[in-house]
């Protein structure tokens, strides 16, 4: 297998990629004070002295509400950055790998987004993901760019490990029932993933495959409606909960502020992804089963 380099290390899908990407050899990973994407200069450092064929690059500035007032470490992360190594990836002959995500739409469509779809973004972090499409693209790199959404995991903080933490901790919550979208566990990302690389380092037509991807776990639910499977699941697995599902409340987003404007339909249609690779991608209550169940034993 080539050298590949996962940025992002310590992240939810970086932690993820060393292990399934492993296998493969040749896998090198970095954080981000080994290859911090706010500086132009010690990317290039990196990429001149690892001189990857394959860059898979899940590190973004992820603080979606934080963003609106940092707008230019965002941009510097997630548009300037991908930008930067697709343009590098272009003049070596190598290949990118890179995460975008639903919030590139503005979530008005009745039917799950399609990769061709017309982008409307309503925060800076959308627009950042969005800038940093359009350079990928731009760069004339060859690439596979896959959005996702709503991802988690058993490493770093997300929903499901908030959730799990507040029903430890109150017998009253409040959450978000009407913003829909497909719950992405961070294990099955890296391993869809693995088989993209897979492809892109041994197809003779490799440069057929490259494009744009929807990338999440099938069928849909609310925040409300994943809290609950959360709580009833943790429950099922007696971990020690105060909150009971009859005090999960659901609430509209008009009654939970927020300084970012998140979608209301977060559903991306993934039938080009499993077409083009031949992939399976389960329910999304199968991937917070297993989180939860590993989180259970750690």
């Amino acid at each position: 297998m080539s050298a590949v380099l996962i940025t992002g290390a310590n992240g939810q899908v970086g932690f993820e990629l060393q292990r399934a990407l492993a296998p493969l050899g040749g896998v090198m990973a970095f954080t981000r004070a080994e290859m911090d994407l706010a500086s132009e200069a010690g990317i290039l450092a990196a990429l001149r002295e690892h001189k990857p064929h394959i860059i898979v690059n899940p590190a973004a500035y992820t603080a979606v509400d934080r963003a609106e007032s940092d707008a230019e470490l965002a941009m510097a992360v997630n548009a300037s950055a991908p930008g930067l190594m697709a343009r590098w990836v272009a003049d070596n002959g190598a290949w990118l790998v890179h995460y975008s995500t639903d919030y590139v739409f503005d979530g008005t469509k009745a039917d799950p987004y399609v990769e061709g779809d017309v982008v409307n973004p309503q925060s800076v972090y959308g627009e950042s993901k969005w800038l940093g499409e359009e350079a990928v693209r731009a760069s004339g790199a060859r690439h596979a760019i896959l959005r996702t959404s709503w991802v988690y995991g058993r490493h770093g903080s997300n929903f499901l490990k908030t959730i799990l933490r507040l029903a430890q901790e109150r017998d009253a919550l409040n959450v978000v029932a009407d913003q829909m979208g497909a719950p992405t566990s961070a294990a099955l990302i890296a391993d869809v993933t693995r088989t993209i690389v897979e492809r892109l380092a041994s197809s003779q037509t490799a440069d057929d495959l490259c494009g744009t991807y929807h990338l999440t776990a099938q069928g849909s639910t609310s925040w409300h409606g994943y809290a609950t499977h959360i709580v009833r699941e943790a429950s099922a697995r007696n971990f020690n909960l105060k909150l009971s599902l009859d005090a999960l409340k659901p609430i509209s987003t008009a009654e939970y502020p927020t300084p970012a404007k998140r979608p209301a339909n977060s559903r991306l249609d993934c039938t080009k992804l499993m077409d083009r690779f031949g992939v399976a991608l389960p329910a999304w209550q199968s991937g917070v089963e297993d989180v939860l169940a590993r989180l259970r034993l750690a």
